[in-house]
């Protein structure tokens, strides 16, 4: 009797979308998603070009003095805006560039001579590295952390639990992310002595960049976890499964914890590519060498291929992670997809 009433409330819980008779959905709303989604990429891409291209050039400063030196004559000066092409006009330049990057040419560093492809391909890994484990810890942290705190909490329980929870998540998600990499660095590497400042010589060197990358996003997804656990733990459907005494991991994991995903991917697609970003501070905190300090140091030489290829580069797999996670939202509740539903 109770497997039969398990049954109609698998079948009633929401995310359980079916196709036409029962069967799987069918492939047109995938269909419709892939092209409503390469359509977004290709413009979101286009967008990031011109962005890119226009604004680097506002940067305060002559890239062409920056590469001379500040004891190059007028002369030497101005040779050297012709040689790198900075004497064109903007459309031209704009012509050039887009042309380069349709075969796969990111131009040429100005202060190096050297392709930023090559730069990039050298600088990448240091940073793919420390935002792939960034993502993992805050995933593995911030939604187990946020789904028991809502556990707990739920109905007005624990209330001393719920507001330490509150103040804590906030404080951190607040605080600006160099300063608790600082803070990081001055307790484990200067005080304790257990961990190193800075550096890639080890895999302990990694500890605490991933740890001042993950802080703020941890605290940001499990914040809105909890509050989405709170909800979903009073649907109707929920307060009829702890009714009939079914065991807490299955009602948790089988029945709250896909509704929780939705909203917890959703936004944490957002704050994930916002990590991106966030790793051009840390990598300067802790001397990381990725493509975050490189960027720093390019604005500083006044290097725009360099400037403009970093940000496209990030740019483009903060659209990638985005999509991947669209893509993960539709496996688990193909509602998202946008199309009609067929159950």
């Amino acid at each position: 009797m109770l497997s039969k009433e398990v049954q109609i409330l698998e079948s009633t819980t929401p995310g359980a979308t079916k196709g036409p008779r029962g069967g799987a959905l069918s492939l047109s709303p995938w269909a419709d998603y892939a092209l409503r989604r390469a359509g977004g990429v290709l413009l979101s891409v286009a967008l990031l070009v011109v962005v890119t291209f226009f604004m680097v050039p506002l940067i305060p400063g002559d890239p062409a003095v920056a590469v001379a030196g500040a004891d190059a004559t007028t002369e030497q000066i101005e040779a050297i805006r012709n040689s790198l092409g900075l004497n064109d006009p903007l459309y031209i330049q704009f012509i050039n560039y887009v042309g380069g990057l349709f075969t796969g040419d990111l131009g040429e560093s100005f202060a190096y001579s050297t392709s930023v492809s090559q730069i990039i391909a050298t600088k990448l890994p240091f940073t793919a590295e420390l935002a792939v484990l960034g993502i993992i810890l805050v995933l593995l942290v911030s939604v187990p952390v946020g789904m028991l705190v809502g556990i707990l909490t739920r109905g007005g329980r624990k209330k001393w639990l719920d507001v330490s929870f509150g103040m804590l998540t906030g404080f951190f998600q607040a605080v600006p992310q160099y300063v608790v990499s600082t803070m990081l660095v001055v307790v484990f590497a200067i005080i304790l002595k257990v961990l190193p400042a800075a550096g890639a010589a080890s895999l302990s060197a990694l500890i605490l960049p991933v740890i001042g990358l993950s802080i703020a996003p941890i605290c940001s997804i499990a914040r809105v976890v909890r509050r989405e656990t709170s909800t979903v733990l009073e649907q109707d459907y929920l307060r009829t499964a702890r009714g009939w005494r079914l065991p807490s991991l299955r009602l948790y994991a089988r029945h709250a914890l896909p509704n929780l995903l939705t909203t917890a991917l959703t936004l944490a697609g957002l704050i994930l590519a916002g990590m991106l970003g966030g790793a051009i501070i840390v990598e300067n905190v802790f001397n990381w060498p990725g493509l975050g300090r490189e960027i720093v140091t390019a604005i500083v030489n006044k290097d725009y291929p360099v400037i403009q290829g970093i940000i496209l580069v990030l740019g483009f797999l903060a659209i990638v992670l985005n999509l991947l996670v669209d893509v993960i939202l539709g496996l688990i509740d193909p509602r998202t997809l946008g199309g009609k539903s067929n159950g």
